[in-house]
């Protein structure tokens, strides 16, 4: 039988933050099962008026917020071959199933893979989540973490294969002071370097940043409201960080399904996406 999805807490983040990699631990796949009682329909629906979704639906990346806490749990296990602090989110792909029935419990499936080392001996781990309803899939959700740095450099995100086709501006955001609180507060990531800047300088950041997730979420929010229909896919890979105060701008080609998230001059995240081509387009996808 599945075990209960663990939340997210306090106690969590300090597991997390004194983890040490047990002998003898597993490098070879690691799978867990977890089972979630029911969506929080009040978190959802908090989530959607932080990041700007319309509509009632449950929005695609807020089923990170669900897988999150299945990886966490699974790297937090004796046989999960890594330290948890330092550990590096570099990319993220969401993929939508059917809408689930609320108040019915989910099954989140989880794989661990560990790639081989790259050439400057930078090592990813790569956790591949699958969330069912009785039987069908709910979402999919694969999610890559820098868990060992290369000699030669910080061994981040790997660089895309095809160059990007001109963008168009879709819109813009200013994060505040607090907007890392605000959102660890919705999701439950309490990491330090989000926070405030006396705990980000004890984790070694000049400032403190925004999750890439949020980034990510107020991203498929923007790219929902400008095509008219939900996301039914998001890949996003991480290339550089977002300080809180700082800017955020969007540019995408909804033709071509590609898009950046621009902060200061430069790429911080930068990916692809499919619209719900079973959902008809509106005239308008107002906020919530």
């Amino acid at each position: 039988m599945p075990e209960k999805l663990p939340t997210l807490s306090a106690s969590t983040l300090l597991r997390a933050l004194f983890k040490r990699p047990a002998r003898g631990a597993s490098a070879g796949p690691i799978p867990t099962r977890y089972l979630l009682d029911r969506i929080d329909l009040e978190q959802v629906a908090r989530y959607r008026s932080g990041l700007g979704f319309g509509g009632t639906r449950i929005p695609l990346t807020y089923y990170y917020l669900l897988a999150q806490r299945a990886h966490l749990a699974t790297m937090l296990g004796a046989a999960f071959p890594f330290r948890l602090v330092g550990a590096i989110h570099v990319d993220n792909t969401l993929r939508a199933g059917v809408q689930p029935v609320t108040g019915r419990p989910l099954e989140l499936a989880t794989e661990v893979r560990i790639e081989p080392p790259s050439a400057n001996g930078a090592v990813h781990a790569v956790l591949d989540t699958q969330a069912t309803q009785d039987g069908q899939l709910v979402f999919a959700c694969s999610s890559t973490y820098l868990v060992a740095r290369g000699k030669r450099s910080g061994g981040g995100p790997r660089a895309s294969a095809t160059a990007a086709p001109a963008l168009a501006s879709v819109s813009a955001w200013r994060l505040s002071a607090a907007s890392g609180r605000h959102y660890a507060a919705l999701s439950g990531d309490w990491n330090p370097i989000h926070l405030w800047r006396w705990s980000a300088r004890l984790m070694g950041l000049k400032a403190p940043i925004i999750h890439g997730m949020h980034t990510l979420g107020r991203a498929c929010a923007e790219l929902e409201r400008a095509g008219g229909r939900p996301l039914a896919r998001l890949d996003g890979r991480f290339r550089a960080t977002i300080e809180l105060g700082a800017e955020a701008a969007l540019a995408a080609s909804l033709a071509d399904g590609r898009f950046t998230v621009g902060t200061g001059g430069r790429v911080a995240v930068e990916g692809e996406f499919a619209f719900d081509s079973s959902q008809p387009m509106q005239a308008a996808y107002p906020r919530s």
